[in-house]
């Protein structure tokens, strides 16, 4: 079973290429798959054989997608659908990642699968039009929505607070936007039980839509005191609303996803999110040695 990964270098490539497993993983960076193209998308898989083809990839600048949004809609809508319509073409499997931006977080309840969505920016806008492509071009895929993805390196609200922290004792963080952070490896870990379930028994796969995220629910201002707890750090972390930090994009105010479904289908086990960042946090520090 070969697999293909569509965005090497970012945070979920880079978990996915961290997995010791006995899947045969290819990876395509931007170089070789430029989603801002999609014209060229089946030219630039042809020469890969594989049977699943990972979507690791997005336009996800929440902000700038509210003045750049034919750019979000082409890499987020108008190249999944080539991707999507490129692998029922050769009957391979579509894994997707989408988001809990399709959602816009007024329900106080955590959000299942079959939910009406309602985005509420252009990023989940593009998201979601993007899940609606595969779901018409590709019988054969899985749509996995997460939220709040960190990890160890890159750009994300781990490093960003503790970069802050080298050079301000005291931040504040917002503390009325509801979620789960979700460590990559966990997706990745995620993904990597879903294609070893498909190479088992590709004719009766449940295919379909399905959330993963870390278990357990926080606010930013939650998360921030866990990593600088967790850090042995003594920055001060003030809680603030929303308006205090005024941004392009709306965001959801309550975003937290119902796990059941991915848990009973797949049997994945899902760590909390403090666990997960313990770990995370593990890793950042012996790689940054």
């Amino acid at each position: 079973m070969k697999v293909l990964v569509i965005g090497k270098t970012g945070q979920l490539g880079r978990a996915l290429s961290a997995l010791t497993t006995n899947v045969d993983m290819q990876f395509a960076d931007r170089g070789v798959a430029d989603l801002s193209f999609p014209e060229n998308i089946d030219d630039a898989l042809a020469p890969f054989e594989f049977d699943v083809l990972v979507n690791a990839a997005a336009y996800t600048a929440v902000d700038a997608a509210e003045t750049n949004a034919e750019t979000a809609r082409i890499v987020n809508a108008d190249a999944v659908e080539k991707m999507a319509r490129h692998c029922a073409d050769r009957g391979a499997l579509f894994i997707h990642i989408s988001t809990d931006y399709v959602f816009d977080g007024s329900r106080p309840v955590p959000a299942r699968e079959d939910d009406p969505t309602s985005p509420i920016g252009v990023y989940g806008i593009t998201k979601n039009a993007g899940e609606i492509a595969v779901r018409k071009h590709c019988p054969n895929h899985i749509i996995l929505r997460t939220s709040w993805l960190y990890a160890a390196h890159g750009r994300n609200f781990l490093n960003t607070m503790l970069r802050l922290a080298e050079t301000r004792p005291e931040l504040q963080v917002v503390f009325d936007q509801t979620g789960t952070p979700t460590c990559t490896a966990d997706l990745a870990k995620a993904i990597e039980t879903i294609i070893l379930k498909y190479t088992v028994s590709p004719t009766d796969f449940p295919a379909g839509t399905y959330h993963f995220a870390n278990e357990g629910v926080a606010s930013w201002y939650d998360f921030a005191c866990a990593i600088f707890e967790l850090s042995g750090m003594r920055t001060i972390v003030q809680p603030v609303e929303s308006y205090a930090f005024p941004t392009a994009a709306k965001r959801p105010s309550y975003s937290v996803l119902n796990k059941q479904k991915i848990k009973d289908t797949f049997g994945i086990e899902i760590k909390h999110w403090r666990h997960a960042l313990r770990d995370c946090l593990t890793e950042r520090n012996t790689t940054h040695e």
